[in-house]
Formats: C-alpha cells, sequence, structure tokens
C-alpha cells in the first residue's frame, strides 16, 4: 500500500505536467521511480531500465487523455502530428535499442546529463527561435526519428524536444505544447514495446515486471496521470506558462543531479 501511494501521487503531479508543459511526465517519473525501487530493493541492475520502461507505459494514458483536453480548445495540429508520428515512432524503436545495450549506471548519468541541461535551457528564459514558416514533412519526419530515438532512451514524451522544433517553424506556444503532447503517443506506444521486447530474457526482472516495464508502478502512476492531465491541459490557457516553466526548469536541475549523484 505505501508504494502504491507513491505511484499515486507521482502520476497526479506530472499528469498536471503533462497537460500543462505538453511534457509526458517522464523527467519527472524516471528519476523518482529510480529512487522507489531502490528503497523497494530491486536489484539494482536494472533498476534504471525498469523506470525509463514503465515512464514510457505511463505515458500512453497521460498523452490520450492531454491530447483530448487540448483538442477541446482546437489547439492540436494534427498536420504536424501526421507528418511527426512515423518519423517519432521509428526513432523510440531504436533509443529502446540503443538503452538496452546500456548498463543501468550508464544510462542514469546520460539521463541526469540531459535533465541538467534541459533545466539549464528552460532556467535562462530564452524562447524558442522562429526560422521557418512552414515545415515540409520530410523535415518534420526526419527531426521526427531524433526526438523519438531520444525520447525512448530517456524515458519521456518529447515534448521538451518538439516545442522548441515547432516553435522554431512559427507555430504558436500554445498549438506546439499541444501538438507536443500528441506526439507523446507514438513515442510511448513504440518506445514501451522496445523496453518490453528487450527486457523479456533479462534475468532478476520483479514479480509484475514484463521485460522492462513495471505494472504496478505503472498502474498508479497512468490512474493518477489519466485524470489529471487534463486539469493541466486547462491551466495551458490560463497560467503564465513561462513562469511554470521556470519553475519546472528548477526541478528539473535537482532531479538531473540526483542521478548523477547516484
Amino acid at each position: 500500500m505505501p508504494d502504491m501511494m507513491g505511484y499515486l501521487l507521482l502520476g497526479a503531479g506530472t499528469g498536471v505536467l503533462a497537460g500543462l508543459l505538453g511534457i509526458g511526465g517522464g523527467l519527472i517519473i524516471v528519476p523518482v521511480l529510480v529512487g522507489l525501487f531502490s528503497l523497494q530493493g530491486m536489484p539494482p541492475g536494472v533498476i534504471t531500465h525498469l523506470a525509463i520502461g514503465t515512464s514510457l507505459a505511463t505515458i500512453v494514458p497521460t498523452a490520450i487523455a492531454s491530447t483530448r483536453a487540448h483538442h477541446r480548445h482546437g489547439a492540436v495540429r494534427w498536420d504536424l502530428l501526421r507528418a511527426l508520428g512515423p518519423g517519432v515512432a521509428l526513432g523510440a524503436l531504436l533509443g529502446s535499442t540503443a538503452a538496452a545495450a546500456l548498463s543501468t549506471q550508464a544510462l542514469g548519468r546520460v539521463f541526469g546529463l540531459f535533465e541538467i541541461l534541459m533545466g539549464g535551457y528552460l532556467l535562462a528564459g530564452r524562447p524558442p527561435r522562429a526560422g521557418g514558416t512552414g515545415p515540409s514533412t520530410p523535415i518534420l519526419g526526419g527531426w521526427g526519428g531524433l526526438i523519438g530515438g531520444f525520447s525512448s532512451l530517456l524515458g519521456i514524451g518529447g515534448g521538451t524536444l518538439t516545442v522548441p522544433l515547432l516553435a522554431w517553424f512559427n507555430v504558436p506556444m500554445r498549438q506546439a505544447i499541444a501538438t507536443a503532447a500528441a506526439t507523446g503517443l507514438p513515442i510511448a506506444l513504440a518506445g514501451t514495446a522496445g523496453f518490453i521486447v528487450h527486457g523479456l530474457e533479462v534475468p532478476d526482472l520483479p514479480a509484475g515486471a514484463t521485460g522492462y516495464v513495471y505494472w504496478p508502478a505503472f498502474a498508479g502512476i497512468a490512474l493518477a496521470a489519466f485524470f489529471t492531465a487534463r486539469f493541466g491541459a486547462a491551466l495551458t490557457h490560463r497560467l503564465p506558462v513561462v513562469t511554470v516553466r521556470r519553475l519546472f526548469a528548477g526541478m528539473l536541475i535537482l532531479l538531473g543531479v540526483r542521478m548523477l549523484w547516484a
């Protein structure tokens, strides 16, 4: 029961962030799950992979809920999503393969370093520069592959990478956030499948895991996040997003330092 309460609280918080900032929540879920799994005495050699695989799985319902909420506000650019979708899905499969080849310590350090860099970028408060007025489908497909690969490797929904890309192409910020939230779905589906397949033959996995996805944690996080993501999406249209992103950036830096230290 204490473990499930931790998963529920984690899911509630990340669900709001997912809807508010267009992220899948993985930047919060992964380091917190690493800590929770360590406290539960899971084998150290699989903890980071389990945290990332489980994080990707939880992004599926979160992305569905936040995308529906953004769609009701007419903010999702479905034309851009169709262009990004195939690339991010293929990239996510390749990213899960790369993650499986790394040790849990190396994977944790990669994740921690990314969090610190991303937190620093967001904390600087510099809005993404506009570049082009209309991205072509091949260009978006190529960028989608890179976004999907990095997102799957790190267990995130891709919003932290997709939002700046779309903003660079002069997509309005609220549309960029909404479309990034929707892009998290193909990333999560493909990445989760990859982490399950690559972890099937791994020894020492805890009971309740299929490959690198730990279903008890998935259930608690996904249940809470599914209901709170819609509130975050609604807040996007009411709160000063820049201020929220800066607060979020500080949290990322602290969690990144913890991952590197661990």
